[in-house]
């Protein structure tokens, strides 16, 4: 299995808001989706329930870089960058598909929690054998976009 997961997405008329484009709820929404595919298809899923434990997020960042658009195809790669005793950070890039151009970054911050006392549990070493964890991102090849500048060159908001 590949370090990176690749979870494919085509932005639809129900994902736009009313500046035009994807909302932000969308890119978290697909931020879990990818997170649980990638689990899925790792073992990890299976694993974790016969753990007696669950993942929970602990907190989400997302920089969003560009707007994506009604119809785009995204390409969100999401990989595992540590573990911590029962914790794990997890990072994503929206990869527009007809020009490479990353749209967003995430991060995501899960706590691998025992469902019957609903406390943080060691992560046991079958999961953190399932991920191979990427520690350099130099090594992922995607087209960094130059940030947009005012005429004062300040960073323009794509809000």
């Amino acid at each position: 299995m590949s370090a990176v997961h690749i979870f494919p997405i085509t932005v639809t008329a129900e994902s736009i808001d009313a500046n035009g484009h994807a909302s932000n709820i969308e890119f978290l929404r697909w931020m879990q989706e990818a997170a649980v595919a990638h689990a899925d298809a790792a073992g990890c899923t299976a694993a974790t329930l016969a753990a007696g434990a669950t993942w929970v997020v602990r907190s989400h960042q997302i920089e969003y870089l560009r707007p994506a658009f009604k119809d785009d195809r995204i390409d969100l790669r999401t990989w595992v960058v540590d573990f911590r005793r029962a914790f794990s950070r997890r990072k994503y890039e929206f990869v527009r598909t007809s020009d490479q151009t990353v749209l967003a970054r995430g991060e995501t911050n899960w706590v691998f929690i025992e469902t019957t006392t609903g406390r943080p549990k060691s992560i046991p070493p079958a999961i953190l054998g399932m991920f191979e964890l990427i520690l350099d991102e130099s090594t992922l090849t995607v087209k960094r976009p130059r940030q947009a500048r005012d005429r004062d060159n300040r960073p323009n908001s794509i809000a």
